[in-house]
Formats: C-alpha cells, structure tokens, sequence
C-alpha cells in the first residue's frame, strides 16, 4: 500500500487526471505520478480498490489528507480549500458560480464528451449509427454553451481563473479529435489557448506526455478482449463489440 502521507497522483492521460495534474501545477505542490494500467486492470486490484471502490482514476494521496481522494471534481475543491483559495472563492455569489460550472462539467461536459469518445474513438460504430450521432449532436451542443459562455467573459465563473476552468479545459482538448472546426467556437477557442499558455498547464502536459503516456499506450496496444470487455463493462452475453481502433493508434 503506498504510504498516505506522499503526495501521488494516480492515473493516466485522461481528462479528469489532466484537471488534477493542472491545478497540482498551479498551486506549486511537489507530486509524483502512478500510472494506473487501467486496460489491463490495475483499477480493480486489491491495493487500488482500496483507495477508490469504484475502480476509477485519478486518485490523489495528500499529506493533508487522513485518506486518499476520489472523483476528480472533489479533489479539485479539496486542493483549492486546502492549498489555493484564489481558485475557489471563499463564499458568495463567486463562489456560488463556480460551484454550479463545477456541476456542469460533472453532469454534461464529461458524460457527454466521453460518450462521443466512446463512439467516436475507441469502438467502430457501424452498427450503432444512432448512438454516434446522437452523441455528436449532444457534444457539439456542450462546445456551443461554452462557446456563448466566454461571449463576454474571459473565465468561465465567478471573478477569474477557477477550479470551473481547470475542470472543463482538458475536455475542451477533444474539439479537433471530435472533428469540429475551432473557428466555428472562437470564443472556447481563445479561453483554451489563453489556458494553454500558462506555464503550469505546459508543465502538466509535459508530465502527463512523458510519464503516462507511453505506459499508457503500451497496456493499450496490448490489451486482450477481456480486459476491454471489463474496462467498457461489456457484459459476456452482451452485443459484440469491435475495439481495434483503441488497440491499433
């Protein structure tokens, strides 16, 4: 078991890890990063179960922390309360704000970019024509509310640079991979390169390109089928299921 009082993050190049990494970086905390190979099933070994039930990255062991942190908006509030009240407002109508981006991302940002992912990235959708489009539609609807959010505002809530940004702008990175044109979203175009050029976001995507990716890519390539039946959570007596777009990128 890793001791609790380092500061570890663990997880791979996904979004929510990305949040994490990024507000880590703001903040100035020294950290060390775990990969978790979750296409071969790390997540659901003893030792990691035991930090988080659900089997899911990122997880976070803090010094501050009695226990290791879930769910990576909850860290994100953590880290701010803990570390950086400049990232969350202490209380108000700002902090108010923030919370309720905070929730967007959790509810819609998330949910709907990863199932566009799902169909759009890791599994051929031929035969679920529906599926694919209707989460399509739905991810082009999530970058148009962003999009009319940042109309007249540089963040996303409340009076600056938040845990709301830090939270949505990793998801904001599929737009190309989504194959939508960035000119047609100027103004989320402009906040994710205004965010991109920080220097904690470049230290964060520096680490996360040299540190997880590979290992990540490696597990990937070599993941069998039923290892990625349990990753998708594809049942045994479920539809089939082609996933040689996730092993062969």
């Amino acid at each position: 078991m890793t001791d609790p009082t380092e500061r570890i993050l663990f997880g791979t190049g996904s979004p929510n890890v990305r949040k994490v990494g990024l507000l880590l970086e703001e903040l100035g905390l020294d950290y060390a990063m775990k990969h978790v190979a979750v296409f071969s099933g790390e997540q659901f070994e003893p030792d990691f179960l035991a930090m988080n039930p659900i089997a899911k990255v990122p997880v976070l062991t803090d010094p501050g922390a009695d226990e290791p942190l879930f769910e990576s908006n909850a860290i994100l509030i953590y880290l701010a309360e803990t570390y950086g009240p400049d990232f969350l407002p202490e209380a108000g109508a700002a902090r108010r704000d923030v919370m309720r981006w905070l929730m967007v991302q959790t509810a819609l940002v998330g949910p709907m970019l990863g199932q566009y992912n799902h169909y759009h990235l890791v599994v051929k959708h031929g035969s679920e024509p529906y599926s694919a489009a209707r989460y399509r539609n739905q991810s082009e609807t999530v970058y148009r509310h962003l999009d009319d959010r940042l109309a007249s505002r540089d963040w996303i809530a409340g009076d600056g640079y938040s845990i709301a940004d830090i939270a949505i702008w990793p998801w904001t990175l599929y737009l190309e991979r989504h194959e939508f044109a960035p000119e047609d979203f100027p103004n989320l175009s402009r906040w994710r390169a205004q965010i991109g050029e920080r220097p904690a976001a470049k230290r964060m995507t520096h680490r996360v390109e040299t540190e997880y990716d590979p290992r990540n890519n490696l597990t990937r390539r070599s993941s069998s089928p039923e290892s990625l039946d349990r990753l998708f959570n594809r049942k045994p007596d479920g539809p089939e299921a082609d996933f040689s777009l996730i092993v062969s990128v």
